[in-house]
């Protein structure tokens, strides 16, 4: 959330109407400091052994890490955006073709043409159309992958949506994009569009990279589950977006993800003290 769309709107969080994605992380953040764990950044797990009753987990870095159990919450994996493939589209990368928001107010009062007909593309149509001059958002065919609710409200907006069409190139002054040509991919028509920006929603490339590796079953980019987040390897564990799915059911929320995620820790926990229970009570259960 913090490095795809830090400033979009989250609407499946419960207590919430909707909460931007940076101040929920901030949050989730401070929620969890609060029990001040070892947290280590910069670092990417490379390898992962079974070494006398422990796990051994090493990284990039040469360091190594035990634990008594190990729960992988690595979502879609390593991931880079799929390029615009439009002639001069990459002589514009960071100059004006973004394939991140970090920051929406550098599309204030500007001609902004968006690519791209999937949840990330309508939303930010949405979230950024009050600030911007124009935005034209265009989608190679007539069916979008976005929400419902979002394609409705995206049609009935000041937003120009313009269905089967395509970028060819991207134009500009060396330091920012002056025009982009637009075709329709039916008749073959060419439109010139001025804009200042152009932002590119066309999804994203995941590997999973060394994960794939440590003996865990795997089916395309998710690690098989069972109902208690148990991997085939006893003391792994997996939530979220890389679990895969339960009888059948896969539902990538973050809501879900929560859920996942408390059952497979305290489902770890009995693990690592078998004479823990794998629901601990309600605090309220608790004595003084």
């Amino acid at each position: 959330m913090a490095v795809l769309y830090p400033e979009k709107y989250i609407f499946d969080v419960p207590g919430y109407s909707r909460i931007l994605a940076k101040d929920l992380v901030k949050s989730l953040v401070e929620q969890a400091f609060q029990y001040k764990p070892t947290v280590v950044l910069g670092e990417r797990v490379t390898t992962l052994h079974r070494l006398d009753g422990m796990f051994e987990l090493t990284t990039d870095k040469g360091t190594r890490h035990l634990s008594k159990a190990v729960l992988v919450a690595a979502g879609v994996g390593a991931f880079s955006p799929n390029k615009l493939e439009a002639q001069g589209a990459s002589d514009y990368d960071g100059k004006g073709v973004y394939y991140f928001v970090k920051d929406r107010s550098i599309f204030k009062g500007k001609n902004l043409l968006i690519v791209g007909g999937g949840d990330s593309a309508v939303d930010w149509a949405l979230n950024i159309k009050d600030i911007a001059k124009k935005i034209t958002l265009v989608h190679r065919r007539d069916v979008f992958r976005a929400h419902e609710g979002s394609v409705t409200a995206l049609k009935n907006s000041t937003v120009e949506v313009k269905l089967f069409y395509e970028v060819k190139s991207v134009t500009g002054d060396g330091n920012n994009v002056t025009k982009a040509v637009i075709f329709d991919n039916r008749t073959k028509a060419e439109e010139t569009l001025e804009v200042d920006a152009i932002l590119v929603n066309i999804g994203f490339r995941a590997d999973l990279g060394p994960i794939k590796d440590w003996g865990l079953q795997i089916d395309g980019r998710e690690i098989r589950v069972n109902g208690k987040m148990e991997t085939n390897i006893p003391g792994v564990y997996v939530a979220g977006d890389i679990a895969g799915p339960l009888d059948g059911v896969k539902l990538n929320l973050i809501a879900t993800g929560y859920a996942q995620a408390a059952l497979a820790v305290n489902v770890a926990k009995a693990y690592v003290d078998p004479n823990s229970k794998i629901f601990p009570g309600h605090s309220s259960e608790m004595k003084k």
